[in-house]
């Protein structure tokens, strides 16, 4: 039982984290040094990614309609919209999908530790302070939904979602900057990064799940009860945050995500190097 609220509060903590620009990495890294789950390695080295799963879950539920080509309800019209959408969100993490595949045992053995998540969430957490101004201009918001979104401009916002590889950095935080700084409103930016999410997660969750059987590990029954648990709550806690991200950035900048960036940053920095 202690184990499975173990998993309960790190569901949490990735529902909340994996969609708010944050870093969902430099929360699990703090909580780790908190709470030790009686689990081996190598699946906790899955588990981090594979929990994932239950976030994608939240994605498709609440852009189910936007997202479903195939829905009676939609014009023929809609219908090429939808397929056009998914042709961008693919288009968009073709740069992170071959980079990570290439290289993600290199970042995760050069740059998972503590220096580089506190440095990385300093630094994204100044741009947020100012990224509206970063990206003011005669182009600022010029796009305000998605479909608007060109085939170019869907490939340089993929550019900057290979950044979040660094561990620190946030998926979500380097997508929705580098979309505002294209010109992306606010909301569009968040909102195509949530579509983005969707092939990336999934991709990341299946090829770190392969990668844990190929090497010939295998799952107690203890440790699938904490993946499933870990992956419902991500779910369930995910439909909330998104929601809450949406309505918040219509009327609010992204400035108080700055603001606890560096706060996180510099405890994660001081946590480690004083040893605590």
């Amino acid at each position: 039982m202690l184990e499975i609220l173990k998993t309960i509060l790190l569901g949490i903590v990735q529902g909340v984290t994996e969609w708010l620009p944050v870093s969902s990495t430099g929360h699990m890294i703090l909580l780790n040094e908190l709470i030790h789950l009686d689990v081996s390695d190598a699946f906790m080295e899955m588990f981090r990614v594979v929990i994932q799963f239950g976030s994608i879950l939240a994605v498709l539920v609440l852009y189910f309609g936007r997202l479903n080509p195939f829905s009676p309800s939609k014009s023929a019209q809609q219908r090429r919209d939808t397929w056009s959408l998914w042709m961008k969100v693919i288009v968009a993490v073709i740069p992170s999908g071959v980079i990570g595949v290439l290289l993600d045992d290199w970042f995760e053995a050069n740059f998972y530790n503590y220096i580089t998540v506190a440095i990385t969430l300093v630094l994204y957490g100044v741009i947020f302070l100012f990224i509206d101004q970063l990206g003011a201009g005669k182009h600022r918001h010029r796009i305000q939904s998605t479909q608007d979104i060109s085939y170019k401009t869907a490939f340089l916002v993929g550019c900057f979602q290979v950044l979040s590889i660094i561990p620190g950095t946030s998926r979500s935080g380097s997508t929705i900057i580098g979309a505002m700084l294209l010109g992306l409103s606010r909301t569009t930016a968040a909102e195509f990064s949530f579509f983005m999410a969707i092939p990336t997660m999934l991709g990341a969750s299946l090829l770190k799940g392969l990668k844990f059987v190929l090497e010939g590990a295998a799952m107690t029954g203890m440790e699938w009860a904490i993946l499933l648990t870990g992956c419902a709550v991500a779910f369930v806690v995910s439909l909330l945050a998104i929601r809450a991200l949406v309505d918040y950035v219509r009327t609010h900048s992204f400035r108080v995500f700055g603001i606890y960036r560096i706060v996180l940053g510099a405890a994660v920095f001081l946590w480690f190097a004083l040893g605590l």
